[in-house]
């Protein structure tokens, strides 16, 4: 099966409507209003099926000028435009833009048919004809077919679709391994079922039972059934249209516009930075104007941040940044639209770049957005993995981040990883550029702490990594590698740090030793030390730290340090304790310690902590230690 979207585009009244019903039988206007009317309002769905397997999915488009919204809607995902002109009327206002529309969008082929070959003489229509291939040169048109047909009295409608048939084997087929995306163009509710989206799946497969997440909605659902043009299937895949029956979601809670996801890829954004094209004869775009912006079937109000310039002219291109009224959800290699705010017309488009751009200064440089435009797959996905720092990408973000074929992710990811370029950390690529940068940083807050804190012989890991604001894991995995740092235990310092004492602090240190050592259970607190040594609070404290990280004493808390031999004994007798008895009490452990109940709830805090003992209730029962 090769499945190919088809979408109609036109002025209105041109006959749209009426060749889809002609070439498949079926009336794409669903709406009461469009039946009584004789216009199309909204979106409509047909299906044109050939006996090699060739399948069209058709989108029929509303025509009127109030209506491109709905129009720009139904327009993503087309791989083949039937523009239609009627030979009675010839080019019309909305033929123009929505040619400019499809060119902006990056439609690759199509056809123009001339409808209404029944209306018109001979001569007329080969007037028309010649202004059309005027019209369509230097177009993604040019030098395409030129069909005239009669919807009514049937005349070359078998041509025609016998040239949309030799085109669709033509188009490239739709990214089947990619991952899947479904922007959503209608919601509906059906008895008996619940909640249905339909629209035009862009890449991957889908698969009933499957989970699912609706964004920027951020609604996780799972695929209760499929349909394409009313017949259900077991999958769906890119390329087709798409109806998805969705487990446990209201139709209130998505809109036109959200966009069908499989979890944790895709992620809401509210700016986008893009290259923008303004079309021939359109007004100039100051920055910091607004526009409508239409991405996938979503349109949102966005004001303009015009890169390295303050005015974009009519046919120039420039880099640019759109901040976003209401978030969308959208891909590196996604094409957009623009509208004028007032009077609404259509007046540039092009693609984005960066759908969770950096914050930067207008007049900053824009060297990622070049490499984002022109660069290979390897080199964007380096690029944007370096500028997300410490936090890097998994391969699932990578996957939504992008419009790309998910094994060519995966082949430039090992390439990348090869060339030394990236590093996996805790299941997230990181650039190498990020242990320069965070070595420097690291070795700039160490510098700083050491100063401060001389008689420190690190800083605890914990304190390093709030400053750097980072997951546990990632900073472990970071940590680990940087050569400018060593570890000990919980502290972490400079390569090739000692602690620096004065003889002064040599003998204090001498001195809290041996008090701590002769107090044995009952050892002074470090209120007492600072009594007793005439020392200030700060300068004991730092050198019952130091000695604990020396292994030389034990904290028990802030203010309770035993020498390291008494910690060792400690945990010896209540080990020992624990070989006739199953429960110990605070007067157990006073007894056996021969100390004060004012040292033993603090000694049975430390070895609950240390795993040695386990509370339950007032007693303590062994611990895993």
């Amino acid at each position: 099966m090769r499945h190919v979207i088809l979408g109609t585009a036109g002025h209105i009244d041109h006959g749209k409507s009426s060749i889809v019903k002609a070439l498949t039988g079926t009336d794409p206007d669903r709406l009461k209003e469009e039946k009584a009317r004789g216009i199309t309002i909204d979106l409509g769905f047909a299906e044109l099926s050939y006996d090699d397997g060739i399948t069209l999915g058709i989108v029929d488009v509303p025509g009127h000028e109030k209506l491109i919204k709905n129009m720009l809607a139904g327009a993503g995902g087309i791989d083949i435009v039937l523009f239609v002109i009627a030979a009675d009327e010839g080019i019309m206002p909305q033929s123009r833009e929505h040619l400019a529309i499809c060119d902006l969008l990056n439609i690759k082929t199509g056809l123009v048919a001339v409808t209404k070959l029944d209306l018109v003489e001979p001569d007329w229509l080969d007037l028309v004809t010649d202004e059309i291939k005027g019209f369509i040169n230097g177009t993604f048109l040019e030098g395409a077919d030129i069909v005239t047909v009669s919807s009514k009295t049937g005349d070359n409608i078998e041509l025609l679709k016998q040239k949309l048939h030799d085109l669709a084997g033509k188009v490239d087929p739709k990214r089947s391994k990619g991952m899947f995306r479904l922007p959503i163009d209608r919601v509906f509710t059906l008895k008996g079922f619940g909640t249905v989206v339909t629209g035009t799946a862009l890449s991957g497969r889908l698969s009933a039972d499957e989970k699912v997440e609706v964004q920027p909605a951020g609604i996780s659902s799972k695929v209760r059934g499929l349909q394409t043009h009313g017949k259900s299937v077991e999958k769906a895949e890119a390329g087709q249209r798409v109806a998805i029956n969705l487990q446990g979601v209201e139709k209130e809670d998505i809109k036109r516009g959200d966009v069908l996801v499989p979890p944790g890829r895709m992620v809401p954004t509210t700016a986008i930075d893009a290259e923008v094209e303004l079309l021939d004869g359109s007004p100039d775009v100051k920055s910091r104007s607004q526009v409508h912006l239409h991405v996938g079937t979503a349109e949102t109000v966005a004001r303009i941040i015009i890169y390295e310039k303050d005015i974009i002219r009519a046919g120039d291109k420039a880099f640019c940044q759109f901040r976003l009224q209401y978030p969308v959800i959208a891909m590196s290699g996604d094409r957009f639209v623009i509208r004028r705010l007032s009077p609404v017309e259509t007046i540039g488009g092009g693609a984005v770049l960066d759908p969770s751009p950096v914050k930067r200064k207008r007049k900053d440089g824009v060297s990622d957005l070049a490499v984002y435009s022109d660069g290979m797959l390897g080199e964007k996905l380096g690029e944007k993995i370096r500028q997300r720092g410490a936090s890097g990408m998994t391969k699932e973000l990578m996957e939504g981040w992008i419009d790309a074929q998910q094994d060519d992710i995966k082949k430039e990811i090992e390439v990348l990883k090869k060339n030394g370029a990236v590093i996996l950390l805790d299941n997230v690529y990181v650039h190498k550029d990020l242990f320069n940068v965070m070595g420097d940083k690291i070795d700039n807050i160490l510098e700083k702490y050491h100063k401060e804190k001389p008689l420190e012989a690190g800083m605890p890991k914990e304190v390093l990594r709030g400053r750097l604001r980072m997951d546990n894991r990632m900073f472990m995995s970071l940590i680990s590698r940087i050569s400018q740092v060593e570890i000990s235990g919980d502290l972490v310092r400079k390569k090739g740090f000692e602690v620096a004492m004065s003889g002064a602090d040599e003998r204090t240190k001498e001195d809290i030793l041996k008090m701590l050592e002769n107090g044995g259970f009952k050892p002074p607190m470090k209120d007492d030390l600072v009594k007793e040594l005439y020392k200030k609070p700060k300068e004991v404290s730092d050198i019952l730290k130091l000695l604990a990280s020396e292994g030389k004493a034990v904290r028990v808390n802030d203010s309770v340090y035993l020498s390291e031999s008494y910690a060792t004994e400690l945990i010896k007798r209540v080990k020992d304790f624990f070989g006739s008895k199953d429960e110990m009490t605070v007067s157990e452990l006073r007894d056996i310690l021969g100390t004060s109940r004012k040292y033993a709830l603090p000694f049975l805090e430390y070895l609950d902590t240390s795993k040695v003992t386990i509370r339950a209730g007032d007693v303590r029962k062994p611990g895993s230690k």
